[in-house]
C-alpha cells in the first residue's frame, strides 16, 4: 500500500527535526588535559574522544578540557611547537571543593586560578630552632624543612635536632636511633639491627676497609652502628694480605685504589663525568689538596690508583666549622 504524499512529507519533517535535535543535544567529546600551563594552555594530555563533564568528574586541580576534535597531527604539534593547545577550558574555576592532598591548600592566584600551595600545619611542632634533615642540610627550622618537603621531597625527615654536625658530638638522635658518622663525615642517625641473618653461603663475606671480615652485609652495617663511624667495604669476599692492588680482584667497574695510610687496598667505583660543581662543594682531601666537589675528589684517586677521602669540606686552607 503506498503511502500518500502528506503522510511521506510528514514523516520527512520529523525526521529532519530529530536530526536537529540530537545534533544539538548530542554529549560534545573533545580533549581531556591533566595539566593547564602558565601560558593559559593545556599541556598535558590525558584522552582524547571524552567529554567535559566525564574529563571534570574528579575533581583534580589542574585538569582542563578543550572541545577541539583535530588530529593527532595537529595535538602534537600544539605541544611541541606552541606550548600546549589553545582555548584550554580549566575544570576548576574556584577553591569550592578542591582537595589538595596533606600539607597543602588551594589558594587563588594573581590570575585568579585555583592553585594548590604548600601550606604545612606547624602547630604540633615543639622544637623552634634549626633541625638536620634526612637529606645532610640544615633548615631554619622544621616548618621551613616541611614546605621543602611538600614541594618536591617527599621522603625529607628531621634526623636531629639541631644544625647538621661532622661529628656525633653534642647529636642526640630521637629514639632508638644511634648517631653514625658517614665516610664524608657528615653525622646521620640510624637504627642499628641487633640481629643479623645466619650466613648461608660464603659468597657473602665482606672485607671491611678496617681489615676485619663481616659475615655479611648486615653484620658490616650493624659494627658500623656500634663503632658510631662508618667502616664500608674494601671488597668481596674474606680480606687477604695483599701486597698492591695487583694482588686484589674487584669485581664489576670497580678499580682497586690503595690506601698507602693503612697499605690496604680498596675497591672503589670510577666516575667519568662529574657534574658542574657548585659554589659550596668543594671539600679538602686527605692528600691536602682542594677540589672543586667531592666527585672530582674520586676522579682524581681514580686517575693517581690512590685512595682518597674528604677531611673536611671547604678549602684545605680554611678552618672547617663544625
Amino acid at each position: 500500500m503506498l503511502q500518500s504524499p502528506r503522510l511521506r512529507q510528514s514523516m520527512i519533517a520529523l525526521f529532519m527535526w530529530f536530526t536537529h535535535f540530537m545534533e544539538n543535544h548530542k554529549v560534545q567529546a573533545g580533549n581531556c588535559w591533566l595539566q593547564q600551563g602558565k601560558n593559559g594552555r593545556c599541556q598535558v594530555l590525558y584522552m582524547s574522544g571524552m567529554s567535559r563533564e566525564d574529563c571534570c568528574r574528579s575533581g583534580r586541580l589542574g585538569t582542563a578540557w578543550t572541545e577541539e576534535d583535530v588530529p593527532n597531527s595537529t595535538l602534537f604539534r600544539w605541544m611541541i611547537f606552541n606550548g600546549g593547545a589553545p582555548n584550554c577550558i580549566p575544570c576548576k574555576e574556584t577553591c569550592d571543593s578542591v582537595d589538595c592532598g596533606p600539607g597543602k591548600r588551594c589558594k587563588m592566584n594573581k590570575r585568579n586560578k585555583p592553585r594548590c600551595v604548600c601550606a604545612p600545619d606547624c602547630s604540633n611542632i615543639t622544637w623552634r630552632g634549626s633541625v638536620c634533615g634526612s637529606d645532610g642540610k640544615s633548615y631554619r627550622d622544621e616548618c621551613t624543612m616541611l614546605r621543602i618537603r611538600c614541594r618536591n621531597h617527599p621522603d625529607l625527615e628531621v634526623q636531629y635536632n639541631g644544625r647538621c654536625r661532622k661529628t656525633c658530638h653534642g647529636v642526640r638522635c630521637p629514639g632508638t636511633a644511634s648517631c653514625v658518622v658517614d665516610q664524608t663525615n657528615n653525622a646521620y642517625c640510624v637504627t642499628c639491627n641487633q640481629q643479623c641473618p645466619e650466613v648461608t653461603s660464603p659468597d657473602q663475606y665482606l672485607c671491611g676497609n678496617n681489615g676485619v671480615v663481616y659475615a655479611s652485609a648486615c653484620h658490616l652495617r650493624r659494627a658500623t652502628c656500634i663503632l658510631g663511624r662508618s667502616i664500608g667495604v674494601a671488597y668481596e669476599g674474606k680480606c687477604i694480605e695483599a701486597r698492591s692492588c695487583e694482588d686484589i680482584v674487584c669485581r664489576g667497574a670497580k678499580r682497586c685504589l690503595w690506601d698507602e695510610e693503612t697499605s690496604r687496598g680498596r675497591c672503589a667505583i670510577c666516575e667519568e663525568v662529574c657534574p658542574e660543581s657548585r659554589l659550596g662543594d668543594s671539600v679538602c682531601a686527605s692528600d691536602n689538596n682542594t677540589y672543586p666537589s667531592e666527585c672530582t675528589m674520586r676522579q682524581a684517586a681514580c686517575a693517581q690508583r690512590r685512595l682518597l677521602e674528604v677531611k673536611h669540606s671547604g678549602s684545605c686552607n680554611c678552618l672547617n666549622q663544625v
